[in-house]
């Protein structure tokens, strides 16, 4: 990292301690940016890049709620609106126990650079809790959301912030906050939130945008070497959304998808797996990868090593972060592999996609692979705005228009900066050249 660089990066770990995630995140930005610092001196002069690094805003609250038993529970609940440069803080609601200050800080820095490869107007943020929801009745995430939004509402609005669902927060829990959301302020702000149900307010394509986005990006970086999806071999890790619909648009796509994964283990489906009955399986029932195998014969249960041990042409980790890690790339690369697209955000830990890249093989970051999600969420603003309901196949339209220009923004900037095909770089810089601009416009503020 350029010298300069390190000492902010260096002031970053000091002002934010014990924040592993929030320091991987802002060194990966960093260490791409020694060349536009060369080129643009003024960005340091104007500490451009510590207010970048420093969160405009960062809401701590208490959430008291009562399970079914009368038992009273304490969570805790975020919300970090990291940067308006571009737009209202846009981002999603994390619910997992894994939840903290710097988890939160780490999505929501990385949310403002893949915003800003969207083209859209967006600022980044992220919010969330440690309650976690697995296993609650609906009662409980009622009571839970209800109190939630209870403080959360006075810090939202369609114009400064305007959250959607992550892990743990699905079309259920955006319900019950939204209803809360209405109750209080008596407005009907379709706006205030994204990932709505498509009858009050939600945007077809929004559920599949983040999986489908991720297998349209993969699939423009394999047109760079003349091929394609077409035939195949993919995997994905993770069995939530992003995964399901990432698979989908890769079998659509002509790819064989042979396998997922969740925290109890992962299948093998030699054949292709059976997309209806995972859905059945993980959007109703709520179940494990093991009940998959339990009617799925063909199919196996790995329980020991991980879903990288599966020979494929494309890899894609959709389930958390920092989950292939160097050795598994390792596993990747031995097995010749030729594209790992990240669905998840920051999915790869840093020496698995320095290794990655140093094999050859196409990477893409989350910022850009990944950003079919908030892309989508911002064409559900579009349609709230406007009282409107776009068709799937106008706004899948969109929504491929959107992933193939962050593909080309990502490439051509990797190019213009000496280093062809770096896809992390690019979309460092590209998202970073944006907001900064828009900075410098607005002024010391």
């Amino acid at each position: 990292m350029d010298q300069q660089l390190e000492r902010v990066f260096e002031a970053v770990v000091a002002r934010n301690p014990g924040e592993a995630e929030f320091h991987q995140a802002v060194r990966e930005v960093l260490e791409s940016l020694g060349p536009v610092i060369k080129r643009h001196p003024e960005y340091l002069e104007m500490k451009m890049l510590e207010r970048i690094c420093e969160p405009e805003r960062q809401i701590i609250f208490r959430v008291p709620w009562t399970d079914d038993k009368g038992e009273v529970h304490i969570n805790r609940g975020f919300r970090v609106e990291f940067n308006s440069a571009l737009g209202p803080y846009k981002g999603g609601l994390r619910f997992h126990p894994s939840v903290y200050l710097g988890v939160i800080k780490f999505l929501g820095f990385e949310q403002i650079f893949k915003n800003s490869l969207t083209g859209l107007p967006i600022g980044g943020g992220k919010g969330g809790s440690d309650f976690d929801p697995r296993g609650k009745s609906d009662s409980e995430v009622m009571r839970f959301c209800q109190s939630f939004m209870t403080e959360l509402y006075r810090h939202l609005g369609e114009y400064t912030d305007v959250p959607a669902g992550d892990i743990g927060v699905g079309g259920r829990e955006i319900g019950y906050m939204f209803g809360q959301y209405k109750r209080i302020t008596n407005r009907y702000e379709s706006g205030v939130l994204t990932g709505k149900g498509i009858g009050w307010g939600g945007s077809l394509v929004r559920t599949e945008a983040t999986g489908y986005g991720t297998v349209v990006f993969a699939n423009e970086m394999l047109k760079t070497r003349g091929e394609s999806m077409d035939g195949k071999r993919v995997t994905v890790s993770g069995s939530g959304n992003v995964a399901i619909y990432a698979a989908e648009k890769a079998a659509e796509l002509g790819a064989t998808v042979l396998g997922f994964s969740d925290s109890t283990g992962y299948v093998v489906d030699e054949g292709g797996i059976d997309l209806d009955l995972l859905k059945q399986i993980k959007e109703v029932e709520r179940g494990r990868v093991s009940d998959y195998v339990e009617r799925r014969p063909a199919a196996r249960l790995g329980t020991s090593g991980s879903i990288w041990d599966v020979p494929v042409d494309v890899a894609l980790p959709c389930a958390t972060q920092n989950e292939l890690n160097g050795q598994q790339a390792r596993t990747l690369v031995a097995n010749g592999v030729k594209v790992v697209a990240e669905g998840a955000n920051m999915p790869t830990t840093p020496d698995a996609m320095r290794l990655l890249q140093d094999a050859g093989v196409l990477f893409a970051p989350g910022k850009a692979a990944n950003a079919g999600g908030v892309a989508t969420s911002a064409l559900e603003m579009q349609q709230n705005a406007s009282r409107d309901l776009w068709s799937f196949e106008y706004t899948e339209e969109r929504l491929t228009e959107i992933m193939k220009k962050i593909h080309e923004q990502c490439a051509t900037t990797a190019d213009s900066y000496g280093v062809p095909g770096d896809y992390v770089t690019g979309a460092n810089i590209a998202g970073f050249e944006k907001v900064a601009k828009a900075i410098q416009a607005f002024g010391l503020v």
